[in-house]
């Protein structure tokens, strides 16, 4: 069966299954409460790749941060040391609906399901600085985020809010 937007939560995996899962349950980076930890479905590497395609195809990414005239609205944040809390208002005041399922998407092989409100509240988890690009999107692309590797944020939006 092909892979869609209606039947990707039938290609949840496992945390232990999942090539990140270290950023969320080990001590040495983090360990999310139980109960927010069973919120977040990570996909299989066929879900993950269905995910990636569907950003390639769209030409979401054709430049960075999106492809021009994508967006009608795009807006950025950067992140420096210790501005966290100003990161996490930010990413609140987008207008998205917090309790949101959203999908995440870092490469090919490797992508989840998250409500909107954990992704902002553990968002230097979700994205580690110089390593990561991370596309944050739901299936109608009115609006994505991109957390870009180089300390950034961008915001683009075809909505006032969701």
């Amino acid at each position: 069966m092909e892979i869609d937007f209606d039947n990707i939560q039938e290609h949840v995996i496992p945390m232990d299954d999942f090539l990140l899962k270290w950023r969320f349950t080990d001590k040495d980076y983090n360990q999310l409460p139980r109960e927010e930890l069973d919120r977040l479905k990570p996909l299989d590497v066929d879900a993950s790749k269905f995910l990636w395609d569907f950003i390639v195809k769209s030409n979401l990414h054709a430049e960075i941060p999106f492809k021009k005239d994508f967006f009608e609205k795009v807006d950025l944040i950067k992140i420096v040391e210790g501005n966290d809390n100003e990161v996490q208002g930010w990413l609140s005041n987008c207008g998205l609906s917090l309790t949101r399922n959203v999908y995440l998407s870092w490469q090919p092989g490797i992508a989840l399901i998250a409500p909107l409100e954990l992704l902002i509240k553990y968002f230097d988890d979700f994205h580690y600085l110089q390593s990561d690009d991370l596309t944050v999107f739901d299936p109608n692309l009115n609006w994505a985020l991109l957390f870009f590797h180089e300390g950034r944020i961008y915001f683009g939006s075809n909505m006032d809010s969701d």
